[in-house]
Formats: C-alpha cells, structure tokens, sequence
C-alpha cells in the first residue's frame, strides 16, 4: 500500500502549480523558440530569468533527499512534484531538478569527497554552473556497460584519460563546467570492477566537443547531447570517485533516483498531453461531427488515461519500494517503469499527434518534442531490451524460490504427454 502525501508534500504541491500557471505556461513560446533560435551551444535567457523567480519562492533543488542541502524529501514524496516539473520541457532545469545536474549531484553527495563537494557540488546546487556525464560511446554496444573502452590510466598522482564519448548530456551548455567520465581503469579486474567514474573539469587540456548532437531533429531540447574526445586528459589522482573499480556501483546508485526522476517527469508530459488531446477533441469538427464525439477520440482518450494511471500507480510503487527496502530489493519494479512509462508516453502522444494533424507533427503544440523525448527514454538509462531481459530474469528466480507450484511442474509433462498422444483417454 502507498502511503498518502504528506501535508509538506500537498503544500509543496499547491506552490508549484501555482508558479506553474503564473510563470511556466505563459513562457512555454518563448522558451521554444529562443531553445530553436540560440541553438544547443547557448544559455537560454528565458531559464535563467525564471531560475531567480524559483529560487525566491524556494521552490529548489526539491529533489535532493540530503534536508541539509535539499528538501529533504523521498523518492515516494518527491514523485509527484517531479511530475508536475515534468509537464514541460522547460520546468526542471528552471527548478534546478534537471537531468544531467540531479544525477551528478547525488554522485557528488554519495561519493565526492569534502573539497569535491566545496568545489563543485555547491555551485551546482546553487544553480551557478552545470555538469555532464560522458558514458556513452560510439564505438561499442553501450547498453551493455561491460563494452565502455575509454581508459582511465594511473600515472604517479595523476590519471591520463582517453576516449570518445556521445550522446553526452550538457555537453554543449556555456556553464558545463564538471563532466563525470566512466572508463576502464584495470581491463584484467573481473567484469564489474573493470570500470571507474572520475571527476573531469571542463577546462582541462585534451578535451574537444566536436558536435552537439540532435535529437530527431531537436539540438538542445529535449537534450543538450554532444559527441567529445578526451584525448590525453590529465587530473589529479584525488579526482576518482569512490576508488578504482566501483563504477558500476556508483551506476546503480546514481540510476535508480534518475528512472524514477524520467519516469515521474514522463507521465507529466503524457498528463500534459492528454489535456491538449481533450481539448483539441472538443474545438475541431470533422465529417461533421466534434472529434469528441467521434468513438476513435473517446477510445483513445480512454486508453491514454488507463496507461497513464497504471504508469503513475507502479512508478509510485517503485519510488516507495526504493525508499522502504532499497534500491537491489526494488530493481525489478525500477525496470519495469523503465519499459512501461516510455511505452505509454509514446502511445498517448502518438495519438495526440494524430488528433492534431499535420500540426501534430511540427512542435507549435510541442507534441514533436514531447514525442522525442518519450522515444528517447526507451533508450536512455538502458534501452527496453535490457531491462526486459532483467525482468524475465529476476521473474524466473521468483517463480524457482516458490515452494507452492499451484501443480504447475506436474502439469506440464501431462500436456507433453496429450500432446504426443501417449496420455490415457477417458
């Protein structure tokens, strides 16, 4: 059973909607159009205009658990404040709650030391500079972690890093000022201790960003993507995350927050859209009939709203698992929101955009963004393969640590047997 919010929560709540309407929807144009106007490589004013605004009325870094520099909040309690952020591409970044930032600054939280924390957790949290996360490489299969060739090599106090990574969120941002690089430290370690995160200014000699990278089509929303080549990049030894070796641990510990974060921001972009479904099937007429009146429309909108609710309730669950038991007890219910939100976003938009025509399709209605950015999320963090494949996995382990089969395992050489023909007829 979920808990009900908390009065914190509630009152949380009612002050970001608010903010939402009053300062949120009505820049929704501009910030669209200075995003296609100024390109990935820029700042966009209409951000950094509202980041003061949020700042005043504290609403801010909402999704840190840490009170002493966050809210304070759980995963279950921060949720639904994250879904409200997520109703627009533009919010989270304005609230200090966007990707790669919370993720990178949990890291830091965890696993930074105290002069990492002074140095670069404190201007992030502030809002002063941004991060990025290079991961991801070109030249491997890297939704398998295991294949990452980037070398991270020790060199008497420093390590020399080598390596090119894409798909490389906040790459291309003025204000990037910290990437956090995983790489092989030892390739002879066994398989899960071969990879290292370490800390890599982004002022330091060898580093190129060669490309900002689109997005079907899309260059800095819904992702400020960007290809870069580390060649030679020397940092002090100090710049290591935790120890050689513990990259995935620090990986699992970074994702789990980050799924439920996309999943919750996700279902409010598909809340968002299904309002502007509704609201587009009662204005246009076609074949004579309001679109609301056609049964194509009311299935849809009927569906949309069934995936949305299953989507909210088992991401609910995830987040109240991860904060009662830990994220290893609930990694099975973080996989599945992982495959189930982006799926359902995808179909809830896809029949908006099918509502809307050939509008649907340009971003005046900002349906071709939101769509990308839900197609995307079937990839980012893992793509669906993966965690299906994990699914099944910890589905089987479950099924073999049952001691009451329900007489399944005596059921099945019967149904061989009928099957050939060899079992006794009555």
């Amino acid at each position: 059973m979920i808990p009900e919010k908390s009065p914190k929560v509630v009152e949380l709540e009612g002050r970001l909607l608010s903010f939402m309407e009053e300062h949120i929807y009505p820049n929704e144009a501009r910030f669209y159009r200075e995003s296609e106007d100024l390109g990935p490589w820029a700042v966009t004013p209409v951000v950094e205009e509202l980041k003061v605004k949020a700042k005043a009325a504290g609403l801010w870094n909402l999704f840190l658990p840490a009170s002493e520099r966050g809210a304070g909040l759980s995963n279950l309690e921060y949720a639904p404040l994250c879904e409200i952020m997520g109703r627009t591409h533009m919010a989270p970044e304005v609230f200090n709650c966007s990707a790669p930032d919370t993720g990178n600054m949990e890291v830091l939280e965890r696993y930074g030391s105290d002069a990492d924390k002074e140095r670069w957790l404190k201007p992030l949290l502030n809002g002063e500079i941004r991060s990025a996360f290079a991961m991801t490489e070109p030249a491997v299969a890297s939704s398998d972690a295991r294949n990452i060739e980037s070398s991270i090599r020790r060199e008497g106090d420093e390590y020399v890093i080598n390596g090119r990574k894409w798909y490389t969120t906040g790459g291309t941002d003025p204000r990037c000022k910290i990437i956090i690089f995983m790489g092989k430290t030892d390739p002879e370690a066994e398989t899960y201790k071969q990879q290292s995160m370490i800390l890599v200014p982004m002022d330091t000699p060898g580093i190129t960003v060669e490309r900002a990278l689109p997005v079907f089509g899309f260059y800095g929303v819904p992702d400020r993507a960007a290809e870069i080549l580390f060649e030679n990049v020397r940092v002090p030894a100090s710049n290591m995350l935790l120890g050689e070796g513990r990259g995935f641990e620090i990986a699992q510990g970074r994702l789990g927050p980050g799924r439920i974060h996309h999943c919750m921001r996700l279902i409010g972009l598909a809340e968002r859209t299904l309002e502007k479904m509704c609201a587009r099937a009662e204005d246009r007429m076609a074949f004579g009939k309001l679109l609301s009146e056609q049964s194509v429309s009311r299935e849809r909108i009927a569906q949309s709203r069934i995936l949305i609710e299953q989507s909210r309730l088992l991401t609910l669950r995830a987040a109240h698992l991860m904060d009662t038991v830990g994220n290893k007890q609930a990694r099975a219910e973080i996989a599945m929101i992982k495959v189930a939100v982006p799926d359902m976003a995808c179909k809830v938009i896809d029949w908006a955009i099918q509502m809307f025509g050939g509008g649907g399709t340009g971003n005046d209605f900002g349906l071709a963004a939101a769509y990308a950015t839900a197609r995307l999320l079937r990839l980012a963090d893992g793509p669906d393969e993966v965690h299906r494949d994990q699914i099944a996995r910890l589905e089987f382990k479950r099924q073999a640590g049952r001691n009451d089969t329900g007489g399944v395992r005596n059921w099945a050489p019967a149904v061989s047997a009928m099957a050939l023909g060899t079992a006794p007829r009555a």
